[in-house]
């Protein structure tokens, strides 16, 4: 009970600071909410009424504080650019960039972690060299300049996938959004065409940030299995006579994705949050994306309730990725 006292109090005084940080830099920055709603030609009066009505006359401690009280109660506030409820307009980004985000991790997942084992086992042969090649290339490379080229390539040359977007728009009216992920509304559907087509559009952004994923895991997954190829149970498990598929698969492997396991969560929640360029390149109209239209036009609201979704969704996943962790490792159980 104790620990778990400890852990929600951290978990609210993260949210709130968070939050207090976002709020406090929002009120400083050189925009104004108010010439966003009213214009840059209105009057002084219309100002000054606009400004009262937005709370925004008021100390900073006291908006902070009223704006706590709106969140209690369920109101992330009205968006300035769209002139819905936040939480709505969150509710519609969000399902598009977690639909990205997981089709990524999953390529980075599923491609990253056997590449960096192979190159962890095969150390100094032409496997290391190339897989350690492929995470500079991912790392170095600028993921805006990848997309641009691959639309170049891959859509405007080759013609093999779709364009920016979600779904053609002989198809974006069609399917009726019930999870907002489009993979998923398309079956649902029963609509094959509009599967593919989203599939289609999909697979070059989904590929990128898959690909940006790679680069990372395939390292970390190679320093994590180095390290433990390099220790004494290995050595002794080596002189038990254990064949070496067994000491990589039930003994090094399985230790190292204690750490690694930590490293995928953060990489997704990195994912979640950081693919701004990748939708902008795309036009994926996603969370990353309406927080930074939303920042332009100094809407507030918005700014600071994708914040508050993004600061949750690391926290989220850094609870689960220590919940893993420590039903992976039994010395942290002990030491709890």
């Amino acid at each position: 009970m104790k620990a778990l006292l400890r852990l929600l109090v951290s978990l609210v005084a993260t949210l709130a600071g968070l939050l207090a940080v976002t709020f406090f830099i929002g009120r400083i920055v050189p925009f104004d909410p108010v010439l966003a709603v009213v214009g840059e030609h209105a009057s002084a009066e219309t100002i000054v009424q606009v400004r009262t009505q937005m709370g925004l006359d008021l100390p900073l401690g006291q908006q902070f504080l009223n704006y706590l009280s709106q969140i209690a109660h369920g109101d992330l506030g009205r968006s300035l650019l769209t002139g819905n409820p936040v939480l709505q307009d969150l509710g519609r980004a969000f399902p598009a960039t977690l639909e990205l985000a997981t089709v990524a991790i999953l390529i980075g997942v599923l491609a990253g972690v056997p590449l960096g084992l192979w190159a962890a086992v095969r150390q100094g042969s032409w496997v290391d060299h190339t897989v350690r090649v492929l995470g500079l290339v991912g790392y170095s490379v600028p993921i805006f300049w990848l997309g641009l080229m691959g639309l170049v390539l891959f859509y405007a040359h080759l013609g093999w996938v779709a364009g920016p977007g979600r779904l053609d728009i002989s198809y974006e009216y069609v399917i009726t959004p019930v999870t907002g992920l489009m993979l998923v509304d398309t079956l649902l559907a029963g609509d094959w065409g509009a599967f593919g087509n989203a599939v289609s559009h999909l697979i070059l952004p989904a590929g990128l940030l898959g690909y940006y994923s790679l680069a990372y895991l395939s390292r970390m997954t190679r320093s994590f299995m180095l390290h433990e190829l390099a220790q004494e149970y290995i050595v002794t498990a080596r002189a038990k006579g254990l064949s070496e598929s067994r000491i990589i698969w039930r003994h090094a492997l399985r230790n190292a994705a204690v750490p690694l396991v930590t490293v995928i969560a953060l990489s997704y929640a990195g994912l979640l949050e950081g693919s701004v360029l990748t939708e902008t390149v795309f036009a994926w109209p996603g969370l990353g994306q309406y927080i930074t239209n939303s920042l332009q036009s100094a809407d507030m609201n918005a700014v600071l309730g994708g914040t508050l979704l993004v600061g949750a969704l690391f926290i989220a996943l850094n609870l689960v990725s220590d919940l893993l962790y420590r039903s992976l490792d039994p010395r942290t159980r002990q030491t709890a």
